[in-house]
């Protein structure tokens, strides 16, 4: 087999991976915050402490993974397009 052939079988193959997963899980962890809703700081002795309120998920620590808000749009520009 050649090289092109194989690296298309290796993207397709990620790209159905992904579809998976975002269908199983549409929800991932927020990466601002790592999944707390909050971002840690730390007090002057290295203590940690309760930080700000994560704004990017507005602290409840998931937020939606990439693929499935794709998937989402398309489903409702389809519905919406069919009516």
């Amino acid at each position: 087999m050649s090289l092109p052939v194989l690296a298309t079988a290796f993207l397709l193959t990620i790209t159905l991976c992904y579809m998976v997963l975002c269908a199983a899980q549409p929800f991932g962890r927020c990466h601002k915050c790592d999944g707390l809703g909050f971002q840690l700081t730390h007090k002057r002795n290295g203590k940690p402490k309760r930080g700000k309120h994560c704004r990017r998920c507005d602290g409840h620590g998931i937020r939606i993974r990439r693929g499935r808000h794709l998937w989402n749009l398309w489903d409702r520009a389809h519905r919406n397009g069919t009516r």
